[in-house]
């Protein structure tokens, strides 16, 4: 019997071992972007005597995402030019270098310290952004149509483990010194954030060799019959032979067109703009959300203001702590539900459900704002919508918008497109970072929410609006894209077979179920368009 999708290719141990690799890096990725917030603040009681100034904190918090900003277009377009497989590598070993680089930033005044942290943690983001477009592409061209949306979401659910392991590690190594050392000095403080930003290179580390292992997909680049059958041989794990029958032999032709020309924009421009505004608006409330998790913690009476801390690694430990409860009762029940729905209810239905979520529950916060922060009232409901919109994130646009990109777009500008829209992504990001961060200053002076040293700005209020604004537009931009969901990635591409067997080098399996009770089932590969 003959497969036309490559629905055995699923229960190849290539699959797992793909997720895993992919997922990894995921997981070292969020480690490394949302273990800031506690060293951030650790860094202003050891550097500062008390917190940060808004500038310093704005960049400690937000540079890597201008690294990734980067990241995410010039490898993006390199994934195209060169292949997939040869930059797997590459981003891996610039976030090994750079969250070590990060724990030796050194100099003889605090000034030097932050800005050699700065240089490590841009070129930090610069590795992450690179991962997002090569670990998306690649997934997708390994996965069959009926659970790419699965495999796709499982890897970016790593991105929720990271986040808790994260903050798990801050509360370890602050926990270990404050049991170690009773009277903490200047350098076993200093040392604290250092070791929690170094940690995050073990798991690239160990992720290193098996990404170097995985194949260069079939769609990247177009390949001989022997070429794909060594190739897949290599990652099912089963022998593969050559079905000479029915192999067609046809020479690469020249694309049609380019990236961004006019048949480009005809084809593919609104769905490239759907794609590019539906990140950006997800990543606005997304990263500003965890701006407000100190206030939010502090309003409840989880926290206390920084100056009330006989020890800084004890408020290290307790944002750390707080950070860990809303990633396991929001980021990551949302992160597991969209692997087991996604491919069932479709990529729009969340998306769209997802913004308009997010819209209604930052309206909400907007409107109860002052209730909370300032009367104390409803503390807990307030704490209950926070952390469903970090759910509603997770369960929907978050993840559709990663996923999406790899799905829509032709092979030979899938890796390209994809960079484009996490690009846009991270600009959203980083409006919430540095943007965001000086208008949720509250506008009275005298309130209790104003960090020493900082200018009033619009409040909390105005901000959550502008999050419920910015949502809502991204729920109208999801009308610009199509489903993708069920569909091969030759039927998205929206050109002729013809065309893209020709340009993009997919391959068919096909098994000999008959077989299926032998250890090693010959398979056969021919040329198709789609599916991988």
């Amino acid at each position: 019997m003959k497969l036309n999708r490559l629905t055995s290719l699923d229960l190849a141990r290539c699959h797992i071992s793909a997720l895993l690799i992919s997922g990894m890096g995921f997981f070292t990725d969020a480690y490394n972007l949302f273990c800031i917030p506690p060293i951030s603040q650790l860094l202003g009681r050891i550097y500062y005597d008390d917190v940060l100034p808004i500038h310093v904190k704005a960049f400690v918090n937000g540079i890597a995402l201008c690294g990734a900003f980067v990241g995410h277009l010039f490898f993006g377009w390199l994934g195209d030019k060169i292949g997939r497989k040869k930059l797997y590598g590459i981003n891996l070993v610039i976030m090994i270098s750079t969250s070590i680089g990060s724990g030796f930033s050194i100099g003889r005044s605090r000034e030097s310290v932050i800005t050699s942290l700065c240089f490590f943690r841009f070129w930090l983001g610069f590795g992450i952004g690179g991962d997002f477009p090569v670990s998306a592409t690649i997934m997708a061209e390994f996965s069959s149509a009926e659970t790419r949306g699965a495999f796709m979401a499982a890897v970016f659910a790593m991105q929720g483990a990271g986040i808790l392991c994260g903050s798990l590690v801050a509360m370890i190594v602050s926990a270990c010194f404050q049991a170690a050392f009773h009277d903490l000095t200047f350098g076993q403080k200093d040392i604290v954030w250092r070791i929690i930003l170094m940690l995050g290179a073990i798991p690239a580390g160990l992720t290193y060799y098996w990404r170097m292992k995985v194949p260069e997909t079939a769609a990247s680049v177009a390949k001989t019959a022997e070429k794909s059958t060594a190739d897949m041989s290599e990652v099912m794990g089963v022998p593969i032979e050559e079905d000479n029958t029915k192999v067609s032999r046809k020479e690469k032709r020249k694309p049609s067109y380019g990236l961004l020309s006019k048949d480009f924009l005809k084809n593919h421009g609104r769905h490239l703009l759907g794609t590019m505004s539906c990140w950006f608006f997800v990543d606005i409330p997304l990263y500003s959300s965890n701006l407000y998790q100190k206030d939010v913690y502090k309003a409840i009476g989880w926290l206390k203001k920084s100056e009330e801390y006989n020890n800084p690694l004890d408020e290290v430990f307790n944002i750390a702590k707080e950070q860990a409860l809303v990633a396991i009762c929001g980021t990551l029940p949302g992160c597991v539900l969209t692997v087991f729905l996604i491919d069932r209810i479709g990529r729009l239905p969340l998306q769209l459900l997802g913004f308009l979520f997010i819209s209604v529950l930052c309206l909400a916060m907007a409107l109860s704002y002052d209730n909370f922060f300032y009367k104390g009232a409803d503390r807990y409901g307030f704490l209950t919508i926070y952390t469903l919109t970090f759910f509603v994130t997770m369960f929907g646009p978050n993840t559709t918008s990663f996923i999406v990109p790899a799905e829509l777009f032709p092979a030979r500008f899938r890796s390209t497109c994809n960079g484009i829209s996490g690009a846009a992504g991270k600009a959203g990001a980083i409006v919430g970072v540095f943007g965001l961060v000086y208008a949720a200053q509250p506008k009275n002076k005298n309130s209790p929410y104003l960090e020493k040293g900082y200018p009033t700005g619009e409040g909390g209020r105005m901000v959550f609006i502008v999050l419920a604004v910015a949502s809502f537009m991204g729920f109208l931009c999801t009308f610009l894209i199509p489903e993708t969901n069920g569909m091969s990635l030759e039927e998205t591409e929206g050109e002729s077979v013809t065309e893209s067997c020709t340009t993009t080098g997919y391959t068919e399996l096909s098994v000999d179920t008959n077989n299926k009770a032998k250890e090693s089932s010959p398979v056969s590969v021919n040329n198709y368009s789609s599916q991988v």
